[in-house]
């Protein structure tokens, strides 16, 4: 069968690759075409753009790049309709996705799957309409999605594993360097444990919160503070903040690191989820603008109780946010002092970590999400696609 994939970031190129490589498994016959990156194009089939030529984030540079983003719209259409495929598999990124869907659903017959589903449970809740109007299947990786789709939109979805908790699995089955191996592969002393930062993965995070990171872990003088860095942030960024400090860089070893932490501080994101998964006591610290504001809106507005991916999937608040008001050194170092050795929350936290794997459960997110994908195109195949001219 032939599937286009389209992705718009270096998440969703990770995840796509694993995905299509579980299809391959499955459909010896699968030809790829797709929108994505490196690990896509590494597994095979035709990448007709990077997603490096569509990833805009924030208002101003989307608003500045409105004429590109609507040329490679515009252009994703008209092949994907010249291509034919059995399926278009959109892959989160949800801003340019749903649009395509939207024109798929009008125009052709083509079944639109959606792996990776947008987050309206956080915000742009009213974009349910969309999905229940233009998408024929969606999977999901966070079980906590099942009610909100289901009991509360009444939209059926397929939860099929999280792939964050494979690729952690992944690494612990295979790697085995232990603590001074790892800090003399990466040119770190051995006499001191680990206090990893995560400062995220654009620079305005990481101007954002590192900082104060660094104000925090000055004050554990007993531990050595490792930065991971991101593999799109220049190095020269990193420097301008940790020159002449005793923070240390690792570069695009974020697993590593956190194999042999002690502790970490740790921007919201995906990294709070792989942080508790390599069972690492962490804070969440996220700095914002006009934080009372952001504060009122996230208790009046916003439609989730918690901004990590730990606490939304748990329910409660195991790890601490230390974010909007919240956010001072004084704060971030005293949650960090109770999860150090000894400290009176640590073991808590790893309790609740054991809890935490046990929801995710043991599925392998991308074998489960090609298996129903083949078996739904099998079972609703009845003839010839009859893709519509474009208007």
């Amino acid at each position: 069968m032939r599937y286009y994939l389209i992705v718009g970031e270096a998440s969703g190129d990770l995840h796509a690759s694993h995905l299509m490589r579980s299809l391959q498994a499955i459909d010896q016959s699968a030809d790829f075409r797709f929108f994505g990156g490196d690990l896509m194009t590494a597994v095979g089939g035709t990448r007709v753009k990077h997603f490096k030529e569509m990833a805009y984030m924030g208002f101003i540079p989307v608003l500045l790049h409105l004429r590109t983003i609507f040329r490679n719209m515009s252009f994703c259409k008209k092949d994907i309709v010249e291509w034919a495929p059995d399926v278009v598999i959109l892959v989160d990124y949800p801003g340019f996705n749903l649009n395509i869907a939207k024109f798929l659903k009008q125009n052709t017959t083509i079944p639109v799957y959606y792996y990776i589903s947008p987050k309206i449970w956080a915000w742009k809740e009213y974009r349910i309409k969309n999905i229940k109007r233009d998408v024929d299947e969606l999977f999901s990786i966070l079980p906590f999605e099942v009610n909100f789709f289901e009991q509360k939109h009444h939209y059926p979805i397929h939860y099929v594993g999280n792939p964050t908790a494979d690729e952690v699995r992944n690494f612990l089955s295979t790697y085995h360097e232990g603590f001074e191996q790892c800090c003399q592969t990466h040119n770190l002393p051995t006499d001191r444990p680990i206090l990893a930062l995560l400062a995220g993965s654009r620079t305005q995070e990481i101007k954002d919160n590192l900082p104060a990171m660094m104000q925090v872990a000055a004050r554990f003088p007993q531990y050595q503070v490792v930065l991971a860095g991101a593999p799109s942030i220049a190095d020269e960024y990193y420097q301008r903040f940790i020159d002449g400090t005793q923070v240390r860089l690792v570069k695009n070893k974020t697993y590593p690191l956190l194999a042999h932490s002690t502790a970490a501080l740790v921007t919201s994101g995906t990294a709070t989820l792989e942080t508790a998964l390599f069972n690492v006591p962490q804070v969440v610290c996220y700095k914002t603008p006009v934080p009372r504001l952001i504060r009122f809106a996230f208790n009046h507005i916003i439609k989730v109780n918690y901004i990590s991916l730990v606490n939304l999937i748990m329910d409660r608040e195991v790890v601490s946010e230390l974010f909007a008001d919240r956010f001072t050194v004084d704060n971030i170092s005293n949650c960090l002092q109770a999860l150090l050795p000894g400290g009176e929350l640590r073991q808590q936290m790893l309790d609740n970590y054991a809890q935490l794997r046990h929801i995710l459960g043991s599925d392998v997110a991308s074998d489960n999400a090609a298996k129903m994908m083949v078996g739904l195109l099998k079972k609703s195949e009845t003839g010839d696609k009859n893709v519509t001219a474009l208007n």
